[in-house]
């Protein structure tokens, strides 16, 4: 048994930890806690950079906890309320630079590896009424406070600031659109971090029912040590709950990575290498670093509110292995469109092997979710997702990424999709292998098939070679360039919902927009692949070249299709209604929001086989099957809410739809 700890911020002097005298910081209990202890968190304002210090261990973590839900508040930031007017709307504040120590946020610009935005953007930001301003390169841009065309919400992109350095001070300005800003509540980011180890290997602590904000953090590409507000910091066995993460300037919550000054931010620093290739120099390194099951991963991030961060709510580099990512809302992730690159979505892991991410409410962001390079085992399934597209009218911003619910990027399986309500104009972008979709409601596109990993440089095709991994472990088992297919389509319902508005768009493009698996046509079927292999003979070499970097096959089947949705010219097995108009709406009635569809009084009779492991079969490449995490066999014969698929099955993530009317609940929900 443990020993508790007690923190107050209200405590009148900094006390030895008990009840009866508190610590005064988090910090104060951080330091000295050990395995079994807990440190409760009492109400109030927490300002510091929280560094655990000791790990905890399987069965005895440490444990920090807000007394009461959300009422501790653990922030990156300080309040500024000292402001002078200087003109029109824009007022005027100045912070001496002592306050930052040796990372100042105002110096400090947003840029690395794989992003594609202007490098004009700092760490820091400014904060009205606990929302993130937005940042401008002139005074007199800020002085203008015109909204941006890029941003999703229009009205926020009118409150500015700008910000300068003056002998040793920060300058800032700040268009507060007819407010007084001493009478309003006006923070900065500072800090950049508020819970984060500052070493590998602080295992076994968890975090639960605090509110954290507003920090400085950097810009955390996958080949580079990544910050965000939260995170464990290549430990293992952390637990994130029932906590409000928000207003990060980059990353709400970090699952990732090594720190390796050889690989840190190497194409940006040094330019020599392609990003792909320092890429797999990150993957091999982090063996080198000990990134072993043993050692990295078997992380719980659930229960939480994740919001308004512009970067990623979650992310994660090799440092997220085996997690579970589950009932939490992720929305509002890079909506000022301000930050751009290869690294932004709701949630955004590499190497998320045998991770599940279950039971999530996602939406409003520039992505749901994308998982790069080694989806090996990982399970999205059971969640809701829908607007995470830009809103009509919007221009993309420079450097922004397309959209959709959920992007598997170069990955060689077995990544499987199941049973989740995809609401979005694009449902699944899959410019890679191995993928199952399995009792989807889909109402958008596939996208980059066949389409999205190679390039052409010099004259020549330069192949993406990305690893697999041996079966459920982290150990590298080769590498391999995408070959495309080796997906299973089975038991879904597609809709054509929104409209085909460019007719030039293919399945190769990100934005197609026509739904269905008619994308599929040009690949072979298991029969029509297999035959070409000379199974009933010796194999000649030069022959099979051919064919060892030919297209894999595909199996399409039982799925349904609505308003026009495209089909698959082989699937055997289906149901294709053209006669009747299927609507799908989601409502929110008072902050609760339910599915009104008629779908399912127009499926009939149809009705789909059982899926199984068996029936999926192996990843072509990693040669491991659709499988749970500890190897046994999924059989899908629970629906989204977990319901059992009694008798018989039907397509779509619902067993049963008679009453055309589905209700989302849990705090995942609550709008």
């Amino acid at each position: 048994m443990g020993k508790s700890y007690y923190v107050d911020a209200s405590a009148s002097v900094n006390g030895d930890g008990s009840k009866e005298s508190p610590f005064k910081t988090i910090q104060a209990a951080a330091d000295i806690a050990q395995p079994g202890d807990e440190v409760i968190v009492m109400p109030g304002i927490y300002r510091e950079h929280v560094i655990p210090k000791n790990a905890g261990s399987e069965d005895a973590r440490i444990t920090y906890r807000s007394s009461e839900p959300l009422k501790a508040v653990i922030t990156g930031a300080e309040v500024v309320d000292k402001w002078d007017h200087y003109k029109g709307d824009v007022w005027t504040a100045r912070v001496d630079n002592k306050i930052f120590g040796d990372y100042n946020p105002y110096t400090t610009f947003v840029c690395g590896d794989w992003y594609f935005a202007p490098t004009v953007r700092h760490t820091g930001s400014v904060y009205l009424n606990d929302r993130m301003m937005y940042e401008t390169v002139t005074l007199e841009e800020c002085i203008e406070g015109a909204a941006d065309p890029c941003a999703w919400k229009q009205e926020e992109s009118t409150y500015k600031w700008f910000s300068v350095q003056e002998d040793g001070a920060t300058v800032f300005y700040a268009n507060f659109k007819g407010l007084d800003p001493n009478n309003e509540k006006v923070d900065i980011a500072v800090r950049r971090n508020c819970f984060m180890p500052d070493k590998n290997g602080v295992n076994y602590i968890t975090l639960s029912g605090f509110d954290v904000n507003k920090a400085a953090t950097t810009w955390a590409p996958p080949a580079a040590y990544q910050d965000g507000m939260v995170g464990p910091h290549w430990s293992k066995g952390w637990i994130i709950e029932d906590c409000e993460i928000s207003n990060s300037r980059c990353c709400g919550i970090s699952l990732g990575k090594y720190r390796d000054e050889e690989n840190d931010m190497y194409f940006y620093t040094k330019h020599v290498k392609s990003p792909t290739q320092m890429e797999r120099d990150a993957v091999c390194r982090g063996q080198y670093h000990g990134w072993l099951k043993e050692n990295v991963g078997h992380h719980i991030i659930r229960r939480c509110n994740v919001h308004h961060c512009e970067q990623t709510g979650i992310v994660g580099r090799m440092g997220g292995v085996f997690s579970t990512i589950e009932d939490c809302h992720i929305h509002d992730i890079c909506n000022s469109q301000q930050l751009g690159g290869a690294e932004t979505a709701g949630i955004k892991l590499h190497a998320a092997i045998d991770v599940t991410i279950r039971r999530n409410h996602i939406h409003n962001c520039i992505m749901g979710v994308w998982l790069d390079w080694e989806a090996q085992g990982a399970r999205v399934t059971q969640n809701l997702m829908h607007d995470n597209h830009r809103p009509e009218g919007r221009t993309p911003a420079q450097g922004a990424m397309f959209s959709n619910d959920v992007f598997v990027e170069v990955g060689h399986g077995p990544t499987l999709i199941d049973n989740n309500v995809l609401l979005s104009k694009v449902s699944v972008i899959m410019p890679s292998e191995g993928i199952a979709c399995v009792h989807n409601l889909m109402l958008g596109a596939f996208g980059l098939i066949n389409s999205g990993v190679d390039s052409i440089e010099n004259g020549q095709r330069e192949p993406r070679y990305t690893p697999y991994h041996i079966r459920h472990r982290t150990e590298v088992a080769g590498f391999m360039t995408i070959l495309h297919g080796d997906d299973r389509i089975y038991n879904n319902i597609f809709v054509q919902n929104f409209p085909v508005t460019d007719e030039k768009k293919t399945p190769a493009d990100n934005d197609y927009e026509r739904v269905g698996t008619k994308c599929f046509d040009i690949f072979p079927t298991y029969e029509e692949w297999i035959s070409n292999f000379q199974m009933d003979r010796e194999p000649d070499m030069g022959y099979l070249a051919k064919y060892h970097f030919g297209h894999l096959p595909v199996w399409v089947d039982g799925n349904a299709y609505f308003n026009g949705a495209d089909v698959y010219s082989k699937e055997k097995n289906n149901l294709v209604n053209d006669k009747d108009k299927a609507n799908v709406t989601l409502n929110n009635e008072d902050g609760k929001l339910s599915l009104e569809t008629n779908i399912y009084s127009l499926l009939g009779e149809f009705k789909d086989t059982l899926i199984t492991s068996d029936v999926l079969g192996k990843a072509f490449e990693p040669e491991q099957r659709f499988e749970n995490p500890d190897g046994s066999e999924i059989i899908f014969d629970t629906d989204y809410y977990g319901a059992k698929r009694d008798g018989a099955i039907i397509p779509g993530p619902f067993a049963t739809g008679k009453e055309g009317k589905f209700e989302f609940t849990g705090t995942a929900f609550e709008i």
